[in-house]
């Protein structure tokens, strides 16, 4: 099954892939290796913006790490033309703007994490960084990078 099938079979529609805010490209592709730049949550409505543990809980933060998954699967696409040439999601990197106090950064990162698994399936496996901060470009509440495998051309 096509990864485009797999989206429809899960009732999901890619959002636009969003521009660069600085000087920087969304993806550079080397040596197999796709680096995406990092994603903030830029849901339909607007940016999710807060600070876990402040003015945010948990259950936004997971919501906002989808939207993350969202916009990175969105630029895989945008770079690579076919999400079939997805050969591994090899390592995500998410940034959780939260208070010294919150501890569930692990569990908002699953939110992307998760999506991974369900749209790629095995190769959606993939090692992971999850780390709070302070705060985030634009005010932010969550912002995610990924490394992907891909195939040639």
């Amino acid at each position: 099954m096509s990864i485009d099938a797999r989206l429809s079979e899960l009732g999901i529609t890619l959002p636009q892939p969003a521009a660069p805010v600085a000087a920087y490209v969304p993806a550079v592709e080397a040596n197999g290796l796709l680096h995406i730049s990092g994603q903030i949550a830029l849901a339909p409505d607007g940016l999710m913006t807060g600070r876990l543990g402040e003015d945010r809980d948990l259950d936004y933060g997971v919501a906002a790490a989808r939207i993350c998954g969202l916009n990175l699967i969105a630029q895989m696409k945008a770079a690579l033309d076919s999400l079939d040439r997805v050969e591994r999601i090899v390592k995500l990197g998410a940034f959780i703007s939260s208070t010294a106090d919150f501890t569930d950064q692990p569990k908002v990162a699953n939110g992307a994490s998760e999506l991974m698994v369900d749209v790629f399936g095995d190769a959606g496996k993939h090692a992971r960084s999850a780390v709070g901060v302070p705060v985030l470009p634009l005010g932010a509440v969550v912002e995610i990078d990924a490394i992907v495998l891909v195939r040639p051309a």
